[in-house]
């Protein structure tokens, strides 16, 4: 990957609500070592961090929505998708209000099988279903579906494995990796040339930050960016991941970006 440059602009931040897993209620003691707004690369690529697990990637001239949860007026910033991903079933990853208020005629939409089941009968011609360990490409980018699973006995049932998908983009040999729900799978552990990933972990529903280091240490990626970080009992704490995983391998570049503070 190229040299990136950081641009710090004003936050681009709004709560989500999620009544599935009793995850809305306002966050306690929230990270302070954050970089609000949004972060250009000299590849193409700008990340724009919206809550929790949403997120706008703008990738040369493609617009990505990730989870896209809220209301409508709080993507008015940004360009209409001419992607969006869903990860899966829960309220904090699929919100069918806003889903069909955000979605443009030329808007893709891409889901694991699950999500489909959920999807109002205007939608379906513009989505295209993909399950774990299958590709398919759109706007010139290739996207792999990566399954996304609990592993922990008390936590199976909030992601069994085969529901949900993680993503992997790749253009022009640079592979962004989105985790969604899960813990430290050897799906995970074993990507490969990842360049940049947003990496999940709260408890109960997902992973402990310390299964999170071990496994972003594992698969050597170039930057993460720890996210859906939000738990029943407040955030995990990233700013510790951050230096867990400098101390072991200071190449990995961490970043802390502003996901909840709007809310």
């Amino acid at each position: 990957m190229k040299p990136f440059i950081f641009l710090i602009v004003a936050a681009m931040t709004f709560g989500c609500n999620n009544n599935s897993k009793s995850e809305n209620e306002a966050p306690t003691d929230e990270p302070t070592d954050m970089n609000a707004g949004k972060q250009v690369f000299e590849n193409g690529l700008t990340i724009h961090p919206v809550d929790h697990a949403s997120m706008v990637l703008q990738w040369d001239d493609v617009t990505i929505y990730v989870d896209p949860v809220g209301e409508k007026d709080l993507y008015s910033k940004y360009p209409a998708p001419n992607l969006i991903l869903i990860t899966d079933i829960h309220a904090d990853h699929l919100d069918m209000a806003t889903l069909d208020e955000i979605v443009g005629i030329k808007t893709n939409i891409l889901i694991p099988k699950a999500v489909y089941e959920k999807l109002t009968e205007e939608l379906i011609s513009q989505t295209e279903v993909i399950g774990n360990g299958f590709s398919t490409t759109n706007f010139g980018i290739s996207i792999e579906a990566i399954p996304m699973y609990n592993l922990r006995e008390e936590a199976l049932q909030f992601h069994p494995k085969g529901r949900g998908n993680g993503y992997v983009l790749e253009k022009n040999g640079e592979r962004i990796y989105i985790s969604g729900d899960t813990e430290d799978i050897p799906e995970m552990r074993n990507l490969k040339d990842i360049q940049i990933a947003f990496v999940c972990m709260n408890l109960p529903y997902t992973m402990p930050m310390e299964k999170a280091v071990e496994a972003v240490l594992d698969f050597k990626l170039k930057v993460v960016y720890p996210y859906h970080y939000r738990g029943e009992d407040g955030f995990s704490d990233v700013e510790e991941f951050k230096k867990r995983v400098q101390d072991k391998n200071p190449d990995i570049e961490v970043v802390l970006m502003d996901w909840y503070s709007q809310k």
